[in-house]
């Protein structure tokens, strides 16, 4: 900036002084920057099919694959899906593999939990057991309620 203030400088114009200010401290590729966004996405609060949408988009763009990638992947889980796969008796050996059984995994856990808020709600049958009063069954009855 002095050497251009002075009028010494070989920079003639702001293109000319960003190509240079390129060529000293380079330029993050896009690569670089889908690396980076691989190595920070986060599955957090959403479904495991939206994280694994989003990475796969970024992974296409960056040089990552097999065991980085997975690591990446698996990094970006949610704790509880991650533990849950870490203790699987045979683990998944691809990128693909390990996607299919999280998105399963967080599928099951969110189903359950589901049915959790339902079935805790209704606690008219606690265990799941309700007898009849003395000792009829609903048909014996007449179909009516006692």
């Amino acid at each position: 900036m002095d050497e251009l203030a002075k009028g010494e400088s070989e920079i003639e114009s702001a293109e000319q002084l960003f190509a240079k200010i390129r060529n000293n401290f380079g330029e993050t590729s896009e690569e670089e920057r889908k690396i980076e966004q691989l190595r920070t996405i986060k599955q957090e609060g959403r479904t495991c099919d939206k994280y694994v949408q989003e990475f796969k988009k970024v992974a296409r763009e960056s040089s990552y694959e097999g065991r980085p990638l997975i690591k990446e992947f698996k990094r970006g889980l949610n704790e509880a899906i991650r533990r849950k796969l870490a203790k699987a008796e045979e683990l998944p050996t691809t990128i693909g593999e390990w996607q299919k059984r999280a998105v399963r995994l967080d599928r099951n856990q969110r189903q359950s939990r589901a049915e959790e808020r339902v079935l805790g709600k209704n606690t008219a049958c606690p265990g799941g057991n309700a007898q009849p009063r003395e000792g009829r069954s609903y048909g014996e009855r007449g179909g009516q309620i006692m």
